[in-house]
């Protein structure tokens, strides 16, 4: 594996790989890799892809410094992860290849309808931190094929939607991967590092509820008293739930009720102790 820490070195590379015929698919991260991105490298292998992937922590998608500065950090971790794993090239830029100007002076995007629910609502600015972050490497790159997992449902929504924006959505493939999870359901994620033990063996009523959402959507219970149970249960936990809820699975618009007729996704965000766990899981 190589890596490079400027856009120009990697450019280069790049370049010198597509005039031997190599596409690229590309897996932008912020490291504390686990086998949920590790599916992502395999999936961009599979597909007989030059296959690149990078770590940065992205400031300008954090609205609560706190989180920022707790995110975990294990790039020596990372980097046998990813050699073991055969990706083909590490990305490691700085603050400064990646915000010359800072953060606050980049591009900006906006997704409308998207910013205002869920997790658009809950974490103001962050879609447009993800926005401003994935649109700079994405041009640095320019990859044939994206690729991210289906557990941040929303922010693949927010991804697809930039690159349309950027014109892009014709010459980009987009693969959502499917969400990895622990043999007890919990979704793998950067941050159940943080958990303690306690809490870890906790997490996993997250999805334990997801799995009750799905069961009686097929009864076509009443939503409202369906997802009254869920949270009751989290908080007998001491887990404190977000948000709990079922949308249209394309458009992400919220639903009150089961519809037998659409595709639909249930999202759950809960904070488990201080750490914040957002997953979901497509239903009907």
């Amino acid at each position: 594996m190589i890596v490079f820490k400027t856009s120009a070195e990697l450019r280069n590379y790049i370049d010198s790989q597509r005039n031997l015929g190599r596409s690229i698919g590309f897996i932008p991260t912020m490291g504390a890799l686990h086998k949920g991105h590790i599916s992502l490298i395999n999936s961009a292998r599979q597909s007989q892809k030059l296959t690149i992937c990078s770590i940065f922590v992205n400031p300008a998608q954090f609205n609560d410094k706190q989180d920022f500065d707790k995110y975990p950090h294990a790039i020596a971790d990372d980097i046998v992860l990813l050699s073991a794993a055969g990706c083909d090239v590490l990305f490691l830029p700085t603050l400064q290849e990646i915000y010359p100007n800072g953060p606050e002076n980049a591009q900006e995007y906006h997704f409308g309808f998207l910013e205002t629910v869920f997790e658009g609502a809950q974490r103001p600015g962050h879609f447009n931190g993800v926005g401003k972050v994935v649109a700079i490497l994405l041009n640095m790159v320019q990859p044939d094929a994206l690729y991210m997992g289906s557990k941040d449902y929303q922010q693949c929504a927010v991804v697809k939607n930039l690159c349309k924006q950027m014109g892009l959505a014709d010459k980009i493939e987009f693969v959502a991967c499917p969400t990895q999870r622990e043999a007890d359901g919990l979704a793998m994620s950067s941050r159940n590092r943080r958990l303690n033990e306690p809490q870890r063996a906790l997490a996993a009523i997250i999805y334990q509820c997801l799995v009750s959402i799905q069961s009686k959507s097929i009864l076509n219970s009443p939503f409202a008293i369906v997802a009254k149970e869920c949270a009751d249960l989290m908080k007998a936990k001491k887990i404190e739930p977000e948000y709990i809820a079922i949308a249209d699975a394309d458009s992400l618009e919220p639903l009150s009720e089961f519809d037998p007729n659409k595709k639909m996704v249930a999202l759950i965000a809960a904070k488990v102790g201080n750490v914040r766990l957002i997953d979901n899981m497509i239903i009907n």
